[in-house]
């Protein structure tokens, strides 16, 4: 069976606030655990009126206290942001706190604006440095050397499952390279997705982390009772989207009815180029559009992202998700 993930942005709503949200993710990664979902992936942003996650690894410490057995991690930590120590120790002290429940995943994206980003790593940071930053990261996790002078306490030997996030070639090649997981962000940047799987899969090189490539892939879903309640929930998404691109980011706006045909064609166009990598609508609808897209991409697994805003509307999208996945999963048994 393709197993399904959830990335949770925690959305903060319009009229509601940021302690909302963490209660709402919490409460998502609960379910979510006893929906059988593989993984609750948590991502880094800053400056964002509509995200709660900014502060990744203390949410994740979190959700993890309050879940069993689901894996939690960054989807992700966006590197040229931080020191390579800290993210070791950050994510060394989770592991050992929830030991064979953490993920790392690692983009060189700064996740905000620049004037942010410069606030954040006042000293500036740059992207063209990510790979020894990533290879610093795995060192610092790994078994000490003999005589190393700097350690990550604790981080130091607990060899924290690292991936390595994009939405460009770049980063394929560099999972490929280092032979990393790799998760390809294709819920809003789906542009490069094949040709960046393809460089991946045919430059992948085994290592001691992985014997073979493991390609995880971004998607939106909005799954209720009919198609048109789901675009119905699906079109908050579709104005932050356009929000974002016209540089008024804010939080999750309520649904609008029949968004799509209310707006105009620049509109139109962000939403459909941002979300091509989506399925909206019943469960019938969703699931045929997400077999298709596991044929096209052939994606190891698939990691989904909702960020509806009714917090039960949400729920009610994963709950019919999951079934969507078990039926999917019975007839690749019987073929």
């Amino acid at each position: 069976m393709i197993p399904f993930s959830v990335l949770d942005l925690a959305p903060i709503t319009e009229g509601s606030d940021a302690r909302t949200a963490l209660a709402n993710s919490v409460d998502l990664a609960r379910h979510a655990e006893d929906l059988g979902y593989r993984r609750y992936w948590l991502a880094e942003h800053h400056n964002m009126p509509g995200i709660a996650s900014a502060a990744t690894a203390v949410v994740i410490g979190q959700v993890a206290a309050a879940t069993q057995r689901i894996r939690v991690g960054a989807g992700g930590i966006m590197l040229p942001n931080h020191s390579p120590l800290v993210v070791a120790e950050q994510f060394g002290t989770l592991e050992t706190l929830f030991p064979g429940r953490i993920d790392l995943g690692l983009g060189r994206a700064p996740g905000t604006d620049q004037t942010t980003a410069r606030a954040l790593r006042r000293e500036g940071s740059d992207p063209r440095r990510f790979p020894d930053e990533v290879a610093e990261v795995l060192a610092l996790l790994d078994e000490p050397e003999p005589g190393q002078a700097v350690r990550a306490i604790p981080g130091a030997g607990t060899r924290v499952p690292v991936w390595i996030l994009g939405s460009s070639r770049f980063g394929a090649q560099l999972a490929a390279a280092l032979g990393l997981p790799y998760a390809f962000a294709s819920h809003f940047a789906p542009g490069e997705l094949m040709a960046a799987l393809s460089d991946y899969r045919e430059h992948f090189r085994p290592s001691r982390f992985l014997e073979r490539p493991h390609a995880m892939v971004g998607f939106n879903a909005y799954v209720a009772d009919t198609d048109e309640e789901a675009r119905f929930h699906a079109s908050s998404m579709e104005q932050s989207f356009v929000a974002l691109r016209e540089g008024r980011p804010g939080p999750i706006p309520p649904p609008v009815a029949n968004y799509r045909e209310r707006v105009g064609r620049f509109e139109r166009m962000v939403v459909e180029r941002t979300m091509a990598c989506s399925a909206i609508g019943s469960p019938e609808t969703v699931e045929r559009e997400i077999e298709a897209f596991l044929k096209r991409t052939e994606a190891d697994e698939l990691i989904v992202t909702n960020s509806s805003f009714d917090h039960a509307a949400r729920r009610r999208s994963y709950e019919l998700l999951a079934g969507v996945r078990n039926r999917i999963a019975a007839r690749a048994e019987v073929s």
